[in-house]
């Protein structure tokens, strides 16, 4: 049983809390599976780099769940 979950949602981005060795294909599965976007692209993980993730890991450490990440997911 996976311990992913949405953590926040916005009208054109989300949070998710997953685990640290999902690959891309596994994270944008999930976020498009518990919260479509609604778009024909469907979610994009925020890459490392991205003026929006304001200096910040593309993959921040959960600090409540061991093991799991923080990703941030653009429609």
């Amino acid at each position: 049983m996976s311990n992913a979950t949405v953590t926040q949602r916005g009208a054109l981005d989300m949070q998710v809390c997953v685990p640290k060795n999902w690959p891309d294909k596994e994270v944008l599965h999930f976020a498009n599976t518990a919260n479509p976007s609604g778009t024909s692209n469907g979610w994009t993980i925020r890459k490392e780099g991205d003026p929006a993730l304001s200096s910040d890991s593309e993959r921040t450490p959960c600090k409540k769940h061991s093991g799991n990440v923080h990703i941030i997911l653009d429609a």
